[in-house]
């Protein structure tokens, strides 16, 4: 069988570093070479920019960080590459430039590459249509204290999963402070907590009227990310252009 090849951008950094490890073992895919702003030796030819890679591949995981995004997207399109971004802390304008790419090739791009967070979303999801407006909606997030974005990504893509059920009517409210009054039925309730070395922890709550559901997902090792990459760069290169997610990737799989 041919192995997906690979380029893996942010090599160097600790997921890069997790990437590797797992594709050692892999008989379906590995690391042609790496690309990373501080190149250092870790057992594949390692570039400071796509415009030093020479290596043949099939596919990009980005691993690093949105600088430099439209290089990235740009090298994808000109070789025909799919793309999987499993970074966060896109702005808008980076936001326009994915779906701009999306039109020429195919681009993966999820908040959270873990199974179990994408199942927590699916359980909000039914729990948001079930429980409607009888039920506040508070999401808690916690990081390590390195972490630069806030709310987290995935916080964001839960919030707007919830929000699914209220046609996008609810607005967020990012932590609260001094005088605010009572809560209002129209708000979700988003908090970021950093610190210590936190992989990634992610509370839902619903709290009604003497009940409260709560649903939650604690990461435990940056391994579980890594897992899902590897699994959409397996996916990617089947698919034409366009935009895909995590819940592509399961429908098909259990199709």
């Amino acid at each position: 069988m041919k192995k997906t090849r690979i380029i893996l951008c942010g090599a160097c950094g600790k997921m890069g570093g997790n990437v590797l490890s797992l594709l050692a073992s892999d008989d379906e895919a590995t690391a042609v070479c790496g690309v990373d702003l501080y190149p250092r030796e870790i057992g594949i030819p390692v570039y400071p920019s796509f415009a030093d890679v020479t290596e043949e591949a099939d596919v990009i995981i980005d691993f690093s960080s949105p600088v430099e995004l439209k290089e990235r997207l740009e090298y994808a399109k000109a070789h025909k590459l799919g793309i999987v971004l499993a970074s966060t802390g896109f702005t808008q304008e980076d936001l326009a430039l994915i779906q701009e790419y999306s039109k020429s090739i195919a681009i993966f791009k999820t908040a959270n590459l873990s199974l179990g967070v994408n199942l927590m979303q699916a359980l909000c999801k039914a729990a948001a249509e079930v429980l409607g407006d009888s039920f506040d909606v508070e999401i808690v997030e916690k990081h390590h204290n390195l972490k630069k974005d806030a709310p987290s990504g995935t916080a964001l893509m839960l919030a707007d999963t919830v929000n699914e059920a209220f046609a996008g009517q609810k607005r967020y409210v990012n932590g609260r402070d001094g005088i605010v009054g009572a809560r209002e039925k129209s708000e979700i309730g988003i908090h970021a907590v950093r610190g210590g070395t936190i992989v990634g922890e992610h509370e839902v709550i619903f709290a009604g009227e003497d009940e409260i559901i709560t649903i939650s997902h604690s990461a435990r090792s940056k391994r579980v990310f890594a897992v899902g990459a590897i699994r959409a760069a397996k996916y990617l290169p089947k698919k034409g252009a366009g935009m895909y997610e995590m819940k592509d990737l399961l429908a098909e799989e259990n199709s």
